[in-house]
């Protein structure tokens, strides 16, 4: 792609998303996806000050000259960005897939939303602990999990459980395989003067916890549940492709009386219609019901003027690969 083609779809993207000025300086926002705005190899997201550039080109040194005409552009037309760092996710070097600093010294550690501050740690992982597909769930949270105890599951570095502690949850239950990643989730804990309790922090499989949890007994008003399109551990497969009502089922007995299950499916290659057939055949029974579907913000989507490309399978209902359905749970009594 020439420099004049990669600047006219930034410029492009840059200016639908003019109405979010007031937040770049210290939101986490996506500035460019290239997979739908013109250019798959490139992606650009904004964490405060700092931009982080994700290089998809199958051959990233192929990709050279456009990484840099983005550097260049973006600088000129953000003089107010500190840094820049780029992750390339086909690089042979873990070390370049978590990221390297481009331009700048010093990497933003914080990030706020919704009045709520986030920790990042944007060299920590290939991504960059933060994800933005999912902002107006924790708005959801924010807004739905006052009073309610809340199981974060897949928990990551636990910005949705964040969120519901936010807004006036009870309590949360993070659980994660990662413990460096339940730090970053207690840091951002410590920026919102929550108070840090070490058991509501569980490093450990998936299926080991849940299936501990349901032994114990213990209910949650809330469930949320994210987790990777595909893993495999000693205890059990994620398999969000062709299994992805396994995980549903696995975490339902945790969810109190009229509670809330929210799942998420991001596979990018099972539709929008396959995954709502897939809730509606849980829901069949009578103890699940779907409650709402829970948008991608725009500026992650690409807006109507920017899209140029359409997603390799159609989204709808939802608007996005990230499917995102608040579920209702009713627990049928025993005659």
């Amino acid at each position: 792609m020439s420099a004049n083609s990669i600047a006219s779809l930034l410029a492009s993207a840059l200016a639908a998303r003019a109405d979010l000025s007031d937040e770049k300086h210290e939101a986490a926002l996506r500035l460019f996806n290239g997979f739908y705005e013109g250019c798959p190899e490139l992606v650009v997201d904004l964490y405060a000050h700092t931009l982080v550039l994700h290089n998809y080109a199958d051959a990233p040194g192929e990709a050279q000259a456009l990484i840099q005409t983005t550097v260049e552009f973006l600088r000129s037309e953000l003089p107010w960005v500190n840094a820049i760092v780029l992750k390339t996710r086909n690089a042979a070097d873990p070390t370049a897939r978590r990221g390297v600093i481009l331009y700048g010294k010093e990497v933003d550690r914080r990030v706020r939303e919704h009045g709520v501050w986030y920790a990042v740690e944007l060299l920590l992982n290939r991504d960059a602990s933060f994800y933005l597909d999912t902002r107006n769930l924790r708005r959801w949270a924010i807004n739905h999990l006052k009073g309610k105890t809340v199981l974060n599951t897949f928990a990551y570095t636990g910005s949705l459980g964040v969120a519901a502690r936010a807004g006036g949850a009870s309590r949360v239950v993070h659980l994660d395989r990662n413990r460096e990643f339940l730090n970053v989730a207690k840091t951002s804990y410590t920026l919102n003067g929550f108070p840090i309790r070490k058991a509501d922090f569980r490093a450990g499989d998936f299926f080991t916890q849940v299936s501990r949890l349901r032994r114990t007994g213990e209910l949650f008003d809330c469930v949320l549940v994210d987790p990777p399109f595909f893993s495999t551990t000693s205890k059990g497969t994620v398999n969000l492709v062709s299994e992805s009502h396994r995980i549903i089922n696995k975490v339902r007995p945790l969810v109190a009386d009229g509670g809330y299950l929210v799942a998420i499916n991001n596979a990018l290659f099972v539709s929008g219609a396959e995954y709502i057939k897939t809730l509606e055949e849980l829901c069949a029974d009578g103890c699940l019901s779907i409650e709402e579907l829970i948008p991608v913000p725009p500026d992650f989507t690409g807006y109507p003027q920017t899209v140029v490309r359409q997603p390799p399978v159609d989204p709808a209902p939802f608007n996005h690969s990230t499917k995102i359905a608040a579920l209702r749970v009713r627990i049928k009594q025993k005659s």
